[in-house]
């Protein structure tokens, strides 16, 4: 084939026709990404040895003694985090008149640590998300997903589809105690 000036400025054209073809194409497979979420549902817990989270009493651990106050521990292996919530939500346990919640801090995208962001404006501009009430929410640092707390940790921006595990807590003999996780959904 002899291609000479002319027949290839003939069809130079095809070339930013392509790129622009391209560019929609992706944008279109990144929007179902993105809006294509899991919901939390019923919870399927895996026993694991309990542990004790709060001592009895319901003497609270600094880090978590203000509303959205929250403490990672390690439960079963994993890392997770203890989040004091200011109502009840699905999932949350009231203990001592406040309410808790538990999450495995692995990130069901690529299973990067997610991290509890407070302020709204870090999740405006780190994120690019804002959430309609302006609560906190776990964020994860690695692809900027987030998840939603007062929801079951059920995603709600980002590239991560399904929840985060939730983890079983329960009051015995006056103490907060761990004795249950889902297991880690991932993927797309």
């Amino acid at each position: 084939m002899n291609i000479n000036r002319r027949a290839l400025l003939e069809r130079w054209w095809m070339l930013p026709v392509a790129a622009t073809l391209g560019a929609f194409g992706f944008m279109g497979y990144y929007a179902r990404q993105v809006s294509h979420k899991r919901e939390a549902g019923a919870p399927q817990f895996v026993s694991h040895p309990p542990q004790r989270l709060i001592l009895p009493g319901g003497e609270v651990p600094s880090p978590l003694s203000t509303l959205w106050g929250s403490l990672n521990f390690e439960y079963a292996g994993v890392s997770c985090v203890l989040i004091h919530l200011p109502q009840p939500a699905p999932g949350s346990l009231a203990f001592g008149g406040q309410y808790f919640v538990a999450f495995n801090r692995t990130c069901t995208h690529l299973g990067c640590a997610v991290n509890m962001v407070r302020n709204p404006e870090i999740l405006a501009f780190s994120f690019n998300y804002r959430p309609p009430d302006g609560t906190p929410q776990l964020g994860c640092p690695c692809h900027f997903s987030v998840f939603d707390p007062l929801h079951a940790g059920e995603a709600v921006f980002g590239k991560a589809h399904f929840p985060l595990a939730r983890v079983r807590l329960e009051v015995r003999s006056g103490a907060l105690w761990a004795t249950g996780m889902e297991q880690v959904k991932t993927g797309w």
